[in-house]
């Protein structure tokens, strides 16, 4: 069976607007009260692979669930089945029920790949739930309000969310849902499942990691339509995955960066199948703004804050007592992060991407007869934007700031798209191209960082020593990476091109 829902966070100053809403007049809400216990192996066999495992009294019920990971972030595999029990005391768990089942099959994988597949509790929850049937015109669906905690050990939790599952129709009724529920109070999109927090709480963790840029599921099989679906789903998920931790408002900065990475990766990513059309279009439109957007707060993380450790360490090197300066950003208007990402207009984004990863009605019909034609595109468009990066590399010398810039982001946007059509060529051929395809990408990033400090020193150099030092080391820093480009430029002008 698979679980097809999305799950939004609950401020608290909204809780009891959300709970009014929910009831609404006579629209028979219930309230039941959930107690789990989550099973896993001494070393987390379950939760390395996506499988959660549970025992959960519903009312006076026992049932054990069994879920997995699904195809996309809306899905997930699950399988339910009631349990004998008396009151509080708990029947034994019985993986083998699962058996014969997709998410049985992985959790039998799990276990045999564990050093001791002996099942415990590892965490519980306590969970009051409120629920509501609702129907739209896309479907049926259930919103359950989810108030309680998370528990390990000594550790606590606390839950606020709304699910939104679809019972029946289609997923574009959960997404319509998710909407106007969310702009209407003030919600924000988490896709982490209460297992997924558990698990990080019994390790004692305070945060996730930040999720990374994953290599997109594509193979020979696939054609244009399927191939687009699965490069935008694998920049979905880091785009997903750490926006939720961002809006939460407690975040480390590397979620922040890697955001933005998978904010960009989405923007080639829609350039590499939509054309020059992806920079109109909602989506394409939308990423751009939220990554502009986003811009100040990296910048003041990853480029201001090791610029000016470094200025210390030199103006400590040149016997100069004061403290560097604080590199001057341009001011920003712009909301920090948290209040950023929640924004109606930044949730839309993110349900609009949830959307592009569902297949169209009538994609069956209109499918391409053969997967050639995917390789044969991303052949075409690789080779054009090679070309355009090959183009500027013999005058990078002569290029201002501006224009090395534009290069820079050329670089990244083709070395994107090596790493997403990369499942569909020769392993070996990819790597060689793409290693100093990605040495000229972090020398140019570097070197753009000490333009930008650069540029906002000699703003403040006027009347100011330190800032006037920082302008002269800065300058002869630049001029040093330029220096050191150019082994990168020879390497990048003599790779090879592997989809010819």
């Amino acid at each position: 069976m698979k679980e097809i829902e999305l799950k939004l966070q609950v401020p608290a100053r909204r809780r009891a607007a959300l709970a009014a809403a929910l009831a609404g007049r006579g629209a028979g809400v219930t309230t039941l009260r959930l107690q789990a216990a989550y099973l896993d192996t001494p070393d987390r066999a379950l939760a390395r692979a996506g499988v959660a495992l549970r025992l959960r009294r519903e009312g006076r019920v026992w049932v054990q669930t069994l879920k997995a990971a699904g195809s996309d972030a809306m899905q997930r595999l699950e399988h339910n089945v009631p349990r004998p029990g008396r009151g509080a005391v708990p029947p034994p768990v019985e993986p083998q029920l699962h058996a014969g089942t997709p998410a049985g099959e992985r959790l039998q994988a799990a276990l045999r790949g564990a050093a001791d597949p002996t099942l415990a509790c590892i965490y519980r929850t306590d969970i009051r739930r409120q629920r509501r049937r609702l129907r739209s015109t896309h479907g049926t669906l259930e919103l359950a309000f989810d108030q309680g905690l998370i528990l390990a050990g000594e550790r606590r939790l606390p839950v606020c969310e709304l699910e939104i599952e679809l019972l029946g129709g289609a997923p574009q009724a959960v997404l319509d849902t998710a909407r106007r529920w969310g702009a209407r109070h003030g919600l924000w999109l988490d896709l982490r499942s209460k297992a997924e927090r558990g698990d990080q709480l019994a390790r004692g963790e305070t945060l996730p990691p930040a999720v990374m840029a994953a290599p997109p599921t594509l193979d020979a099989t696939m054609d244009l339509a399927q191939g687009r679906r699965a490069v935008l789903g694998c920049c979905a998920d880091q785009v997903l995955g750490n926006a939720g931790v961002v809006a939460g408002g407690d975040y480390r900065d590397e979620h922040l960066h890697q955001l933005r990475v998978g904010l960009r990766r989405l923007r080639s990513a829609l350039r590499l199948f939509d054309g020059a059309a992806a920079a109109t279009e909602p989506l394409g439109q939308g990423a751009a703004t939220l990554f502009r957007r986003l811009g100040a707060a990296r910048d003041r993380a990853a480029v201001a804050l090791p610029l000016q450790a470094t200025l210390q360490q030199a103006l400590a090197g040149a016997g100069l007592e004061w403290a560097a300066p604080d590199l001057p950003l341009p001011a920003t208007t712009e909301a920090e992060p948290p209040a950023c990402l929640r924004e109606p207009a930044s949730q839309g984004l993110l349900l609009d991407l949830l959307a592009a990863l569902q297949p169209a009605p009538d994609e069956a019909a209109a499918a391409d007869e053969t997967s050639a034609a995917l390789r044969a595109m991303l052949a075409r468009r690789l080779n054009r934007w090679h070309k355009q990066v090959a183009a500027e590399l013999p005058g990078f010398a002569a290029l201002d700031d501006a224009a090395r810039h534009r290069l820079r982001k050329r670089v990244k946007r083709l070395r994107y798209a090596v790493e997403f059509a990369a499942p569909l060529f020769e392993a070996r051929r990819v790597k060689r191209y793409l290693k100093p395809l990605r040495a000229l990408q972090d020398r140019l990033g570097v070197l753009n960082d000490v333009v930008v400090g650069l540029a906002g020193f000699r703003v403040a150099a006027a009347g100011d020593a330190a800032a006037a030092f920082a302008v002269g080391w800065l300058a002869a820093r630049r001029e040093r990476l330029l220096a050191d480009c150019a082994p990168a430029l020879k390497d990048v002008a003599r790779a090879r091109r592997f989809w010819k």
